[in-house]
Parts: C-alpha cells; sequence; structure tokens
C-alpha cells in the first residue's frame, strides 16, 4: 500500500476529490503521507535544505529577536512555540544562543508542534526539561512569548481555482491508469476569500488557495495572552501573487534536490508546496486580533 493507492481507491470510491484532499493524503496520511512515514525529509540525504541545515547563524538570528521580544514583553517567563519543528535542528541553534541568557533562558520554555511521531520520538530528549514535543497544540494556553514557524505555511494543503467564465475548483481523478485533474463550479468558499482580499483574476488564470491558514490563525491567536508571531516562508503579496507572471500559479515539488510541477508523481515520497499570500496572513490576522508588525525579505 502506498499513499497513490489510497488515493486511487478514494477516488474509485467516492468520486473525484478536491485538489486539497489528494494533496493533504500526499503530505499527511498516518501512514503513508510524506510527513508522517519517517524518512529524512531535509539535508542531504532528503529532498530539499532549509536554512538550519547550512548554519547556524539563521537561529542565532531569530534568538537575538526573540531577546528583543523577550525585553519588550517585561523579561517575564518566556515560551517559544514551534510549528513544524522537524528534527529540532533549529530550536538546537535558537538555544544554544539563549543559553548565554541566564536570566531568560532559566524562565524560558520551547514547545515543538511536529505531526510526524517519528522525528517527536527522535528528538524528544533535546535539551532534556526545556524542550516539549508535542503532535498539536491542544492544551496551550495564556502563552507569553513567540510562536515560530519556518516553512511550513507553505506546506498546507490547497485548493486550486482556475478562472474561465466563472471561477472553478480544480478536482483529481483517476481513469486510464493516471491521475487527472477535472473542474468543478466553485461553491462559493474560493470567491469569497479572494473577494475578501479585493483579487478580480484575469480569465485563464490558475491558483493556489490555502483555507488552512485561516484556521491556523485563529488557533494561534487563541494560544497567546501576549507576544508575537514570527513566520519565515516563501511567499508574497497580492500584487505579485496576483500578477500575469504567475498565472500559472506557484505550485512546485521536491523530490531528492531536483524541483519538478507534477504533483501526481513520486505521491508521498516528494514535498509540495506552494505561495503563501502575506496579504491574507495581514488581513486576517487583524481579524484574529494579531497587529501587524513588519515584513522583510530574509
Amino acid at each position: 500500500m502506498s499513499a497513490a493507492d489510497l488515493l486511487k481507491n478514494k477516488i474509485r470510491q467516492d468520486g473525484p476529490i478536491s485538489f486539497k484532499e489528494f494533496m493533504e493524503t500526499a503530505l499527511y496520511d498516518p501512514c503513508y503521507g510524506y510527513y508522517r512515514a519517517g524518512r529524512e525529509r531535509t539535508g542531504k540525504t532528503g529532498d530539499f535544505y532549509t536554512s538550519p541545515c547550512f548554519t547556524p547563524l539563521f537561529g542565532e538570528m531569530i534568538a537575538k529577536q526573540i531577546e528583543e521580544m523577550w525585553n519588550i514583553l517585561g523579561k517575564k517567563e518566556f515560551s517559544i512555540i514551534e510549528f513544524g519543528g522537524n528534527n529540532g535542528r533549529l530550536c538546537l541553534d535558537i538555544l544554544e544562543r539563549l543559553k548565554e541568557n541566564h536570566e531568560l533562558y532559566k524562565g524560558l520554555q520551547y514547545y515543538i508542534i511536529e505531526k510526524s511521531i517519528v522525528a517527536g520520538n527522535k528528538n524528544a530528549g533535546l535539551y532534556h526539561g526545556k524542550v516539549c514535543w508535542l503532535q498539536n497544540s491542544v492544551g496551550l494556553k495564556n502563552i507569553n512569548g513567540c510562536i515560530l514557524s519556518n516553512e511550513l505555511l507553505d506546506n498546507f494543503p490547497v485548493h486550486i481555482a482556475v478562472m474561465e467564465d466563472q471561477l472553478q475548483e480544480v478536482f483529481v481523478d483517476y481513469s486510464d491508469d493516471k491521475f487527472t485533474e477535472i473542474r468543478r463550479k466553485d461553491d462559493g468558499k474560493l470567491q469569497a476569500y479572494l473577494s475578501t482580499l479585493k483579487v478580480h483574476l484575469p480569465k485563464g488564470f490558475r491558483t493556489e488557495i490555502n483555507l488552512d491558514v485561516l484556521s491556523w490563525l485563529q488557533e494561534i491567536s487563541g494560544i497567546l495572552d501576549r507576544g508575537f508571531v514570527l513566520t519565515i516562508d516563501y511567499g508574497a503579496g497580492n500584487h505579485e501573487l496576483y500578477n500575469n507572471k504567475r498565472r500559472e500559479g506557484t505550485l512546485v515539488c521536491y523530490y531528492r534536490h531536483t524541483i519538478n510541477f507534477n504533483p501526481y508523481i513520486h505521491i508521498g515520497d516528494q514535498d509540495i508546496t506552494s505561495h503563501v499570500n502575506f496579504s491574507a496572513l495581514y488581513h486576517w490576522g487583524l481579524k484574529n486580533q494579531l497587529d501587524y508588525t513588519g515584513f522583510t525579505t530574509q
């Protein structure tokens, strides 16, 4: 059995599925999904590199920013909640730097939210009681500190929309021994997202819509009492994402340090990503009591 087999069987039984459901299974199925199967994803033996793979300086820079946050919040007990912590490499680099600030470090708790049971079990001993590995954020409330993510939101499963005479959503079917795309009229939720952002797609324009980010913003807003959200990712605002040069969308797949644009191969064995819409983060962040403090390049 594989992720591809699961998808084939589901389509045969229930009919075409949304691309979002396809991507969710390919990446996050508990047994066969790319992020659940336990294989190495980053580094030389994985499929791609992230900044912590190259140098501890990335984590040290974030640690410096966290020190500033701690000062602003009154030098009280401080928690870092890292969503999608993978193997804990970034966590280690941050803590190595923060150990130099004895007052901060003494009252510091670091939580890693990581869906991969394998990653959590493998690295559960990091810094002993200083790091707590969790599979979800249930139970985390009234946190004073920072919610951190690095290359997380670009992996959230996305809907794919295509503008024809009316907005269409991409669904995935399986016939003649291959996965194929079909289009169905949008049920209104994708158009509502675009309308809220005042985006008008020209005919023929294809784009990804990440509705799960909106739920995540609500989730993290409920966790924080006082603090900051620092999210680092590939993405852009409305002006760039809906520019004509992006009319085919931003979906990219990574497999053994090669790039392709076909999510229907290497299913369960390759990463699937799409650019984050920072205009959406800004808009729905404000809706969830998360004030905007800044946007910059890495």
